[in-house]
């Protein structure tokens, strides 16, 4: 189990990991982290969502609503793949399974509150961002630099979508809404820290840490160049 006492950042179980807490995802995150001055936004993301994409996301809901389904559909889906393409893996092939059960089950949620509205699920529209975010993971380079940048790039998306449902879940006026999205932020919360320790299973810390920072780095500019848009999750 992961040791959150303070100096207490021990090794610690997958298993015990991707059950933690929205509150206590953030915490580890910290602890991995330099707490610099830039670093205090939510789960150390650099630069936070303008705040015009909640009212703008409320206002064109059944666009949101819609994008938010296929977000968790794509999840699933990119969880079979590194299932498929890393079988040896056991760790990960058994900690991954739950998630893409767990991913699909979003994605049939967000449907039936799509239905419940009398909205209709719209076409999957092409994703700038993480399109942009796989741009920067290495073409070349070792199979260990591949599987890592695999794996930072989900818990990158992981984290965004959990900074963004942090935000409707304190933004929208619908209080049935704002409660809908805390529970899939605490969720989301749980996921973006299983992909760093799945990363930290399989290579050694320093490397994964180094690599993460400039994740980071990169999602700022990819946040900073894009337009801000109700009609999207990221």
């Amino acid at each position: 189990m992961l040791n959150l006492k303070p100096g207490g950042f021990q090794p610690y179980t997958i298993h015990g990991l991707k059950k933690l807490s929205f509150t206590k995802a953030v915490f580890y995150f910290c602890r991995m982290k330099e707490e610099t001055p830039d670093v205090k936004n939510i789960l150390g993301l650099k630069l936070p969502t303008d705040p015009r994409w909640v009212n703008l996301a409320e206002i064109e809901l059944a666009e949101i609503l819609t994008d938010h389904a296929y977000c968790e559909q794509k999840a699933a889906t990119t969880c079979i793949s590194l299932i498929q393409r890393y079988p040896d893996r056991t760790a990960m092939v058994e900690e991954l399974a739950p998630i893409v059960t767990e991913e699909w089950g979003h994605f049939r949620l967000v449907l039936q509150e799509l239905e419940k509205r009398n909205l209709k699920l719209g076409k999957q529209r092409k994703d700038e961002y993480v399109n942009k975010l796989l741009d920067f993971q290495k073409k070349g380079g070792s199979p260990e630099e591949r599987f890592l940048d695999q794996l930072l790039t989900m818990a990158l998306i992981e984290a965004r979508s959990c900074e963004r449902f942090k935000r409707l879940s304190e933004g929208l006026e619908n209080e049935y809404l704002r409660s809908f999205y805390r529970r899939f932020m605490e969720s989301e919360a749980g996921h973006y820290t299983l992909f760093i320790t799945l990363a930290e299973t399989y290579i050694p810390k320093e490397k994964v840490r180094q690599r993460w920072k400039e994740w980071l780095s990169y999602e700022a500019e990819i946040m900073a160049s894009l337009e801000v848009r109700g009609d999207r999750v990221h």
